[in-house]
């Protein structure tokens, strides 16, 4: 791929997840604050539950990264590097539950300023620090982590061989790729749109289970388990919808709304109708640097 191709996908991926900057001017940053300012919190004192409606931004919120960290038995004396943090949810927890050392990596600038900016808040900028970087190619050394963490991110990154490729460099022999993600399902029909992670056909790279499987085990990684979690998500997403319906405007503290607009609540509409209709599904799961 060359860099102008990735250029370009930096800048759609940008554009879609920092959309509101571009429309008003003000940082995602700066919209936070204020909003957690009007709430009454302290902006340098937050804790995990007041940061928790933005902190992670996949189906099943803290739940479903607990359950991924149960699964991968996370200790507390090992590396991992958090692929798409978005906003750094699941850095701050595993480092925060599991006593991890966490480098989180986005591509999306807004996302790693105000990751950044929880962590100092919430006590935990000693086990967290974030880079803003392409995941095919990142500034990191060889062999710098036990464990690669991936949660609701491949389906933005169309240079998968790239990204797996970077994966096997930056594990140590024998590390764990924990992965909870959004695969294509058997329904082929087009999907509903806009979606949390596309507005677009174009900007959706999903993969099918069978062949998520295979670009792993072609780059070297081995299954050790792996669940289709799809009605575990759907149940959470259908608790929320009546949250989603009111656009979040009786909300003291922020949502997804402050990131993607009024929009957010078609996107979560269409994510809950793709889901049951088997356009999409998701899987968690543990693979084995061979």
């Amino acid at each position: 791929m060359t860099d102008h191709v990735r250029d370009h996908d930096a800048h759609v991926l940008n554009d879609h997840y920092d959309a509101l900057t571009t429309g008003s001017g003000e940082s995602l940053v700066a919209r936070l604050r204020a909003v957690f300012h009007d709430a009454g919190c302290d902006l340098e004192h937050l804790t995990l539950d007041e940061v928790a409606g933005i902190d992670q931004l996949h189906l099943g919120g803290r739940a479903a990264s607990r359950s991924l960290a149960a699964l991968g038995a996370l200790r507390s004396d090992q590396r991992v590097l958090d692929v798409g943090c978005g906003t750094g949810g699941a850095s701050r927890l595993l480092a925060d539950e599991a006593g991890c050392q966490v480098v989180g990596v986005d591509i999306t600038a807004a996302f790693v300023e105000v990751a950044e900016w929880l962590s100092a808040a919430t006590g935990l900028a000693q086990r967290t620090r974030f880079l803003c970087a392409d995941a095919a190619r990142t500034p990191l050394p060889d062999s710098s982590f036990d464990v690669i963490w991936c949660q609701h991110a491949l389906m933005n990154m169309p240079d998968m061989a790239g990204v797996l490729a970077e994966w096997r460099r930056l594990l140590v022999p024998g590390g764990q790729v924990l992965l909870h993600e959004v695969v294509a399902g058997e329904n082929l029909e087009p999907l509903a749109l806009p979606v949390p992670w596309a507005r677009t056909e174009a900007t959706s790279h999903l993969k099918g289970r069978e062949s998520l499987q295979a670009s792993l085990e072609a780059a070297g990684f081995v299954p050790v388990s792996v669940r289709d979690v799809t009605e575990t998500a759907l149940t959470w997403h259908q608790k929320h919808v009546r949250r989603e319906a009111v656009g979040e405007k009786t909300a003291r503290l922020p949502g997804p709304a402050l990131i993607f607009g009024d929009e957010f609540v078609e996107m979560g509409r269409n994510l809950r109708d793709n889901l049951a209709a088997g356009k999409v599904r998701i899987l968690d799961g543990v693979w084995k640097l061979a």
